[in-house]
């Protein structure tokens, strides 16, 4: 085998999940802000690790047969990401929130990592790639599948660690209340993408 089970499984987790979704841009706001960004991380990391072994267990196979969670998911996520999206456009009309520092209105702990445990579990695109797609190509390692599986997870790990330690760097940039308008712009129209796309497949 010219390529090993586990650096396959780190560059096939790397490109799903490099892509820039919803969780992504929660971790960057959170560094950018100071604001819990590690704790995301861990809860993020932690989670690809419970989902890629799940797939790589078979779970995966029982996901497809159970017709209503892939639906199921998308309407809850669809939900989710509708209302982040409405926060999102309140944030970047309220001037008083554009501080890269902790102030009073700071969300506190639990609600960052209800925010976070939402945006990852919520999300059907997490069961198709990271438990359904890693685990059929995982499995096809036969008695490997557990080096691919530790790859993926440690590709995992070094993102969303990376992306964390990145956004802090950002958060000299966002000194200026424009920045933060635009950022939180941006987030707002980008996850209500997100949400109209979770439910077009439904309608």
């Amino acid at each position: 085998m010219l390529i090993s089970p586990a650096l396959t499984g780190f560059g096939t987790g790397l490109s799903l999940i490099v892509a820039i979704g919803a969780q992504n841009a929660h971790v960057l706001r959170q560094g950018i802000t100071k604001q819990f960004v590690w704790t995301c991380v861990a809860i993020c990391a932690i989670s690809d690790a419970v989902l890629i072994t799940a797939g790589i267990a078979g779970i995966g196979a029982v996901i497809e047969r159970a017709n209503w969670v892939l639906p199921a998911a998308s309407m809850l996520g669809a939900l989710f990401l509708a209302g982040y999206s409405v926060v999102a456009l309140r944030r970047a009309l309220s001037p008083t929130s554009l501080s890269t520092k902790q102030t009073s209105t700071a969300p506190s702990a639990k609600q960052v990592i209800a925010t976070t445990l939402a945006l990852t579990w919520l999300n059907p695109h997490v069961y198709l790639d990271t438990v359904i797609l890693l685990g059929s190509i995982g499995n096809s390692f036969a008695a490997d599948r557990w080096q691919f599986a530790a790859g993926a997870i440690a590709a995992s790990v070094i993102w969303f660690c990376t992306l964390g330690a990145a956004s802090r760097i950002l958060s000299r940039l966002f000194a200026k209340p424009r920045a933060w308008q635009i950022l939180d712009l941006l987030i707002c129209l980008f996850m209500a993408y997100l949400a109209v796309r979770l439910v077009l497949p439904l309608l």
